[in-house]
């Protein structure tokens, strides 16, 4: 009875170092594979920084991208615009210097303008691209283009000898910036196209707010295609046009541009005034 006892406790006592074993076996196992988890998920953690931080590498690259291309429109914009009125003015100013000195000088005037704007629009520009170390804004740069200013633009492009009728409809308001800046820029393009490439007879500008679209058309006279006359410009082959119908699709809208059959050239674009 006595050695069954004895058994029976050597029994247990090798039954609780074998639990004791396996419990110690499966721990390892457990603390092997925690460990294999954790290294796995720091592995996957790493792995999705840098996944991330190409992201943003690649998101920055294309935003300086995006700003290249606008400032390269802006810079055609400006240059183009303002060094043709200097161009036709100074030609002007040569011709009747001789016989007509006031006019020569009012010419030489409008040239001198032309360059004080190119100016100051080239300086607004760069100051975009360097600002003050200060991190404070220049009030001496001049206001940012827009329909607001379109006045100023018109008595340029008469004061070259491009008399052009304007006609605004439904009710002017407050524009997005970009789209204002943009619907300026056209304006500007075409009738800067019209004064060098147009009859000079006239050109016509109208802008309709509607309620959901900022509708823009410039029209000038000039050769007739029924005639076989030369072209006024290429159909949109030029880089402002071509920059223009890139402004103008960044805010769902459209630009066309074409030489119309009684003579002349028409640019017509439509802008949404709520994002489709």
């Amino acid at each position: 009875m006595r050695f069954a006892e004895q058994l029976w406790d050597s029994g247990c006592v090798i039954t609780l170092w074998l639990l004791v074993a396996v419990l110690a076996v499966l721990a390892g196992v457990l603390a092997f594979a925690l460990v294999r988890a954790r290294r796995a998920h720091t592995r996957a953690l790493e792995e999705r920084g840098w996944l991330l931080e190409r992201e943003r590498e690649t998101a920055a690259r294309s935003a300086v991208d995006a700003e290249r291309a606008r400032i390269a429109h802006d810079l055609h914009d400006i240059v183009s615009h303002n060094v043709s009125v200097m161009v036709i003015q100074t030609g002007a100013a040569r011709q009747v210097l001789a016989t007509s000195p006031g006019d020569a000088e009012a010419a030489l005037l409008a040239v001198e303008a032309a360059g004080r704007d190119t100016m100051a629009e080239l300086r607004n520009l760069l100051g975009l691209l360097a600002p003050k170390a200060s991190g404070e804004d220049d009030e001496a740069l001049s206001p940012q283009p827009s329909l607001s200013r379109l006045s100023e633009l018109i008595d340029r492009i008469a004061f070259a000898g491009l008399p052009v009728e304007v006609r605004v409809s439904g009710e002017p308001r407050p524009l997005p910036t970009g789209l204002d800046v943009t619907a300026y820029r056209i304006i500007q393009e075409a009738l800067t196209n019209a004064l060098k490439h147009g009859d000079g007879v006239k050109a016509e500008v109208t802008v309709r707010y509607a309620r959901h679209a900022l509708r823009v058309e410039i029209l000038n006279t000039g050769p007739s295609i029924l005639t076989g006359g030369r072209p006024a410009s290429p159909e949109g082959g030029g880089r402002g046009l071509l920059g223009l119908k890139q402004r103008v699709a960044v805010y769902g809208g459209d630009l066309d541009a074409r030489r119309r059959l009684g003579g002349g050239f028409r640019v017509r674009a439509k802008l949404p005034l709520e994002r489709p």
